[in-house]
């Protein structure tokens, strides 16, 4: 079970255990939408090879050994009806592909909130404020787009590559020879391709999220930078991490352009088109056949075109799932402690030895704040710290009611290790006014 400071109610429950499980979690509970698209794809597919078949037909009429212009109705107005029915379930898959993208979008989000909620001030130290909110917006948003176009055409794609292998084997045996051999090449091909693809795609997000982590930290500081006249200095370390979202980039564009199934797509429509040709030369098949087939392998195109853009965006998305899941999965450093300690309180204070050291996002060693510190307070008694900035005052403060927890010794309370404490207890028993003023857009009641 992961540690949290704080209980915040979910309304569903996820699976955590990798990014595909995660998603998967949370686009299932959407199960009739899923059905919508891949009804829609599947028959988005079928009835885009009725446009070769029924203009196969119409060849077939008007180049017989008695052509009849009049046969070529029935085909034309099957084409047009199937391609209306067609026009109705590509909508459907795309309404529904973008209402599943947003659901997505809007679930993980408030799920990695709630995460990002629960966590101790010891994890948001650790982590840079930044590159949070690099993967609580753009990473989130990437797991929409994921989905809609990125899924939605990977699932048209793939029943598109199979409809001449289905279709083609009703007009001649060895038709379905070419079909077969390129499904299996382009297979194979997008196998190497993701792989290829997966660690760039994760080498851009990464990236871009320490290149915000680092201008949100210089525009929320912005008046101790030009304090310090630091303004070249958070220019150059800006330029450096533009620099580096720009070449992963472009090594992302590199992988993307090395993509074989266009150069299969070329050799497949060559040998099809050069058998079909064959099988007519020797009267197996009619001109309208030839025409079908020749359709059916532009079929081929569309799964082609769409995995250039499609498969990358898939890529993109599950490296962000990757990268939300890291602060979903994150354990606190302080847990609420929920069978602890949780007796009224009456104010006896011991500091035993008590050492404390910040670790903060991105600094390597950090001085202690606290060394060997020991006093003792009797309920009732008053104490007064006074000591420079940075001296650890409020520091003192933060270890009692343990928004950080101390690093050695104890601190106790009535006799009793703050740690030992049902968190929620011992909070509500202790009132600290600080000194830094935070406004809110929201009531206090809210």
């Amino acid at each position: 079970m992961t540690k949290s400071e704080f209980a915040i109610s979910q309304p569903w429950r996820t699976d955590t255990a990798g990014p595909q499980r995660w998603i998967f979690s949370h686009v299932r509970r959407n199960w009739p939408i899923v059905l919508v698209i891949v009804a829609g794809a599947a028959g988005n597919a079928m009835l885009a090879a009725a446009i070769p078949i029924f203009t196969g037909r119409a060849f077939d009429a008007v180049t017989g050994a008695d052509p009849d212009l009049s046969k070529l109705l029935l085909p034309c107005l099957l084409l047009v009806g199937s391609q209306m029915i067609r026009s109705s379930l590509q909508l459907g898959r795309n309404f529904g592909s973008e209402v599943l993208g947003q659901r997505l979008e809007r679930d993980s989000r408030r799920e990695l909130y709630g995460e990002l909620l629960g966590k101790s001030m010891g994890f948001h130290d650790m982590n840079a404020t930044g590159e949070v909110m690099a993967r609580a917006t753009n990473d989130v948003r990437e797991l929409a787009l994921m989905m809609a176009p990125g899924l939605n055409l990977v699932v048209g794609s793939g029943i598109f590559l199979i409809m001449p292998i289905i279709v083609a084997p009703r007009y001649h045996p060895s038709l379905v020879v070419v079909p077969v051999l390129f499904a299996i090449g382009y297979m194979i091909s997008m196998w190497f391709y993701l792989r290829s693809l997966r660690p760039v795609t994760a080498a851009v997000r990464s990236s871009f999220g320490q290149m915000n982590a680092r201008l949100t930290e210089a525009v929320e500081g912005i008046e101790t930078v030009k304090g310090a006249a630091q303004e070249d200095r958070e220019i150059a370390i800006f330029e450096h991490n533009a620099a580096r979202v720009r070449d992963a980039i472009v090594s992302q564009a590199r992988v993307e352009a090395r993509f074989l199934p266009l150069l299969l797509l070329a050799v497949a429509t060559g040998l099809a088109f050069g058998q079909a040709l064959y099988l007519y030369g020797q009267g197996t098949i009619t001109v309208g056949t030839l025409a079908a087939y020749i359709g059916l392998i532009s079929l081929f195109d569309f799964p082609v075109f769409t995995s250039l853009f499609a498969y990358s965006q898939v890529a993109s998305g599950l490296s962000s799932a990757r990268r939300i899941l890291e602060l979903v999965r994150a354990q606190a450093v302080v847990d609420r402690n929920e069978a602890g300690y949780a007796e009224p309180m009456h104010g006896a204070l011991r500091f035993d030895h008590v050492r404390f050291q910040y670790d903060l996002a991105g600094a390597d060693e950090v001085a202690p704040s606290l060394v060997d510190v020991s006093f003792t307070l009797e309920a009732g008694q008053t104490l007064a710290l006074v000591g420079q900035t940075g001296a650890g005052k409020s520091t003192v403060a933060k270890l009692i009611n343990r928004i950080y927890d101390v690093n050695d010794g104890s601190i106790t309370i009535d006799g009793v290790d703050v740690r030992e404490w049902n968190l929620e207890t011992l909070r509500r028993q202790i009132s600290i006014i600080e000194q830094d003023i935070f406004l809110f857009s929201r009531t206090i009641a809210e």
